[in-house]
């Protein structure tokens, strides 16, 4: 059974940092997608950032320059470091495995309970 723990969320400031957490159990495909998903208020879910083992990461345009995906995979972990948050950066963010790195949200199977970064100005 694949389970993915997060960490790391919480309130802060706008300029502040967090950092996110997520370590995967059960999982066994290799090389693997994965990464964070967020979703506000009444708006869709986006992917913020992912990565595929090895590869260069994808950051979605607003986090750019911003965020800072890593990983390490002898312990299936993704991290995201989360600097200079702005006020549109409050979302639940959900942790994601996958085979591949979907570009629908639908096609992945096992994810986080999420966890939640609210930034106020």
């Amino acid at each position: 059974q694949v389970q993915l723990a997060e960490s790391g969320g919480g309130s802060v400031q706008a300029g502040g940092s967090l950092r996110l957490t997520c370590v995967a159990s059960g999982y066994t495909d290799s090389p693997y997608c994965m990464g964070w998903f967020r979703q506000a208020p009444e708006k869709v879910r986006e992917w913020a950032a992912r990565i595929f083992t090895g590869n260069t990461p994808y950051y979605d345009p607003s986090v750019k320059g911003r965020f800072v995906i890593s990983e390490e995979n002898d312990k299936n972990t993704v991290y995201l470091q989360m600097n200079s948050l702005k006020p549109e950066d409050t979302a639940m963010y959900y942790c994601v495995i996958g085979k591949y790195c979907y570009s629908s949200s639908d096609m992945f199977t096992h994810w986080g309970q999420g966890t939640q970064v609210t930034v106020s100005s």
